[in-house]
């Protein structure tokens, strides 16, 4: 059975409604009628209220924290079995803790990661990937 690990990035499109919501959506249809594994790191939930709180207050914090509760996704701490694999990635690479977190899971679960952030093009050669549209950036005039 496919596994995928959702990155937080994929998540929050899902949520805000952003390109990448169909591949989302279709994912979350198939886990719900036992055709795949989907999972996430609890970083991501993490990373989901933080930025909740800091953009939209503490209120769309909760709200976002039960909806991925209700999701068919299964959360996943962060677990001694893995940390090695975490620290090898974080220390090779350039990318955030949590990021580091996010692909350890991954590639521990040998599950293909979902996401929208250019800093995971850095574990390609060892993580399968679905790549969501990234968002463009706006220059300011």
């Amino acid at each position: 059975m496919n596994q995928y690990v959702l990155d937080t990035s994929a998540l929050l499109a899902y949520i805000e409604n952003e390109d990448g919501t169909d591949e989302i959506d279709f994912l979350l249809r198939q886990a719900l009628q036992n055709q795949l594994l989907l999972f996430m790191s609890v970083m991501s939930s993490v990373e989901i209220f933080y930025i909740s709180w800091q953009e939209q207050g503490m209120v769309v914090a909760v709200e976002r924290l039960k909806l991925l509760n209700n999701l068919p996704i299964t959360p996943v701490a962060l677990d001694n079995q893995f940390v090695q694999l975490i620290g090898e990635i974080k220390a090779t690479k350039k990318m955030s803790l949590a990021d580091s977190c996010i692909a350890g899971l991954a590639k521990f679960k040998s599950a293909i990661l979902v996401h929208k952030d250019p800093e995971f093009e850095q574990v390609e050669d060892i993580i399968d990937q679905l790549k969501l549209p990234y968002k463009t950036q706006q220059t300011k005039l």
